[in-house]
């Protein structure tokens, strides 16, 4: 695992990239069933299409890693996500982390074994912290990620929340993370539950707290709804890496007339029946509306060519990325 990295002041985008202090871009695709869905502050879920199919499609946009996050893992006691990260492993050829549902030793090895490079963990761990230092000491930090998934209290401070946002642990969460990182964690990944789906921007405020506090990378999630948040993230938060859903979910749909999902990127077509949960989104081709929406969608490359222009060092888009999104030359 590499240091954690800064944004350092003074220095170009191009120094930074020479050291190698990128900061990652991660898709990150929430998981019911066969689905790909997303809601709001972990709750609403629309279905948005297969998960395997836009896994390979950001891959050859050029994310630099994806997340995989099973929504209701933790609630059933489960993972169910083998055989998607299995197909996913075989297509696409950057880090992939798996959330949701890791609970044992067993777990994450078979999670590993289909083909995931790390694994995120938060229930389990804030239930036996231990298992974090087990889970280091088995397979090493830097194959396991700190999931932490916060909220907001009236004073200001954080609690850190189980079970896919949905139950309250009275634990800090700035406390739990320098915690966790000290049991073996080798990696935050850090979401806002008040900010999730809301396309608000980041919770600098709790991205900041965190990473003053650990020495490990710290993954900004929730909040993201256009490309001037991914940048604050990184400028102000101090993040070193930045992860969204929706802001790329949606650059990359198409109103539909039928169960099937489908894409604009040109030949592809998902391929799969959508017949679970609300496909009400696909149907109408918006999300509650996505002209009305807060959000302002944009390809991969397209955010990378923005960021690079703010100063923020990160893997630039090859010219195949270009060609795919539609990004200018």
């Amino acid at each position: 695992m590499l240091n954690k990295t800064t944004v350092i002041q003074g220095q170009t985008a191009s120094a930074l990239l020479d050291q190698g202090l990128r900061t990652r871009i991660i898709p990150r695709l929430d998981i019911k069933g066969p689905n790909l869905v997303k809601g709001i502050s972990f709750d609403g879920f629309r279905v948005l299409g297969t998960p395997n199919e836009m896994a390979l499609l950001y891959y050859q946009e050029g994310a630099d890693e994806l997340l995989y996050y099973d929504t209701v893992a933790s609630l059933y006691q489960r993972n169910s996500l083998k055989e998607i990260v299995r197909r996913t492993a075989e297509e696409t050829f950057v880090p992939l982390t798996v959330a949701g549902g890791i609970r044992t030793i067993e777990d994450i090895r078979e999670i590993l074994r289909s083909g995931a490079d790390k694994v995120a963990i938060n229930t389990a761990a804030v239930n036996r912290p231990e298992f974090l230092k087990e889970a280091a000491q088995t397979f090493g930090s830097q194959c396991i990620v700190l999931s932490i998934e916060a909220k907001r209290l009236a004073n200001g401070s954080y609690e850190a929340w189980v079970n896919y946002g949905r139950q309250p642990t009275g634990v800090d969460a700035v406390a739990w993370a320098l915690r966790g990182v000290g049991l073996g964690a080798g990696e935050i990944l850090l979401t806002s539950i008040d900010r999730e789906g809301t396309a608000k921007g980041f919770d600098l405020d709790l991205i900041r707290k965190i990473g003053a506090e650990v020495d490990v990378p710290v993954i900004a999630s929730g909040g993201a709804g256009k490309k001037e948040h991914m940048a604050e993230a990184v400028l102000g938060g101090k993040a070193d890496a930045v992860s969204a859903a929706a802001l790329f979910h949606y650059h990359y749909m198409k109103r539909v007339d039928t169960l099937y999902m489908s894409s604009n990127h040109a030949g592809l077509r998902m391929g799969q029946q959508v017949d679970e949960g609300n496909i009400d989104f696909l149907r109408a081709g918006a999300y509650s509306g996505l002209k009305e929406s807060r959000y302002q969608p944009m390809a991969i490359p397209q955010i990378k060519d923005y960021l690079a222009r703010q100063g923020v060092a990160c893997r630039a888009p090859t010219r195949s990325d270009r060609e795919v999104s539609g990004a200018p030359q």
